[in-house]
């Protein structure tokens, strides 16, 4: 069994590295070049129909066929089902599982997304209203992570899903101009969730060519 991963160097790509080698599943990286329009190519858009990575192809999918998932939140609920690991089967558990994972693929990933559009243009006047407004409402959304973590090492229980999907953005702290001083729950988090072992490697997984 080999998973196929179809992805680029970005937050949402990430997510899916991270809980490949957390789960131990062994896969291969097929890059996506997003800065050269490959999202837009037909094979690509035959496992992925709205043209965005990551996507996944599972050479053993479900009854033994293969499947493709697009959708990082759907992926790793994919593999959380597919593992039995990081999505607990009690049902209050997995609420709290779900919740934050729809948390991020909700909010914590499109606001934060939105300033880094906003703060790459040239124009001041352009900058000004869409950084005022995603700033403000990405580091809303660190306070609740922030509140949520207070006595908490994860946020819903044991290590899941929804911490996979929410590092991926915070490793995107610097590029949305986050302090994570300034939010030392998810400070706390943050660095030892980057301690593991399988995080570092997942990190290291080479998703752009050369």
């Amino acid at each position: 069994m080999t998973l196929h991963l179809h992805a680029f160097d970005t937050p949402n790509a990430r997510k899916i590295s991270v809980a490949l080698e957390e789960m131990g599943l062994p896969y291969e990286v097929h890059v996506v070049d997003i800065t050269q329009g490959e999202q837009l190519e037909p094979a690509f858009l035959a496992i992925s129909p709205n043209n965005k990575i990551p996507a996944i192809v599972d050479t053993d999918g479900p009854a033994g066929a293969p499947i493709s998932v697009f959708e990082s939140g759907a992926i790793l609920l994919y593999l959380a089902e597919k593992t039995g690991r990081f999505l607990p089967k009690d049902p209050a558990a997995r609420v709290a599982v779900l919740e934050w994972l729809m948390f991020q693929v909700g909010g914590f990933g499109p606001m934060p997304g939105q300033v880094h559009h906003f703060i790459a243009l040239d124009d001041p006047v352009e900058r000004r209203y869409g950084l005022e407004r995603f700033m403000a409402e990405t580091r809303r959304l660190y306070g609740v992570m922030d509140r949520r973590l207070a006595g908490r090492d994860y946020f819903a229980g044991a290590l899941s899903i929804a911490d996979f999907a929410i590092l991926g953005w915070v490793w995107r702290h610097p590029r949305h101009q986050v302090d994570l001083a300034d939010f030392p729950n998810v400070q706390r988090w943050y660095q030892a969730l980057m301690a593991r072992p399988a995080v570092q490697r997942g990190f290291a997984v080479p998703l752009r060519r050369g």
